[in-house]
């Protein structure tokens, strides 16, 4: 902030604060009273930083990404295409049963009862969950040509069956089903996929 007073919060931890609030009340549900209490800040502070509510979510969504998310990208780097559908799943397993979050999954949790005045967030998390299919896609495809998959195999299909089972994971662990029992579900997941 030239010529203003220096910002005077970590914006990381803050950012933190505002995924955890996010992901526990959903975009709608998440008051500015309760994002700023949890963040440390006052709501000057809040818009200086960070802009409107729905500028801080986007924030938020990024950190989340890079922060808890990392298996969705992680999983693109696996040397076969099992052992990525596998990263993904295993991956939202722990990201939704972690002691010190949540339960779910910040894009279903925040995103699933909106409003018409949340119309760009909804589609903001659509389309994160659209990328995160589309580069399992594209990974299975390459696994098509490197001969990891059989030659029938839709990459298409194997990519929404990943992503359905987990965000099923995230559903089921906000429901309260332990950590053991979904990484017995990813097992039997597994079974289904091509020789």
């Amino acid at each position: 902030m030239a010529g203003g007073r220096p910002r005077e919060f970590d914006v990381e931890a803050a950012l933190g604060q505002a995924v955890r609030v996010f992901w526990q009340h959903g975009y709608e549900g998440a008051s500015l009273s309760e994002l700023t209490e949890a963040m440390g800040i006052n709501r000057p502070s809040l818009y200086a930083a960070f802009g409107n509510k729905e500028s801080l979510f986007r924030k938020a969504l990024e950190h989340y990404t890079d922060r808890q998310a990392v298996h969705v990208r992680d999983a693109l780097d696996r040397p076969t295409a099992r052992a990525a559908a596998e990263r993904m799943l295993r991956g939202a397993v722990e990201v939704s049963t972690r002691f010190d979050c949540p339960t779910g999954c910040l894009s279903l949790q925040a995103g699933l009862a909106m409003g018409e005045d949340a119309v760009a967030t909804r589609e903001r998390l659509a389309d994160w969950r659209r990328t995160g299919e589309a580069g399992l896609r594209d990974r299975f495809e390459r696994a098509k040509a490197e001969g990891d998959l059989p030659a029938d195999a839709d990459a298409a299909d194997l990519a929404k069956f990943v992503v359905l089972v987990a965000q099923g994971i995230s559903v089921q662990a906000a429901d309260g089903v332990d950590r053991e029992r979904l990484l017995r579900m990813v097992d039997l997941a597994l079974t289904a996929w091509p020789a």
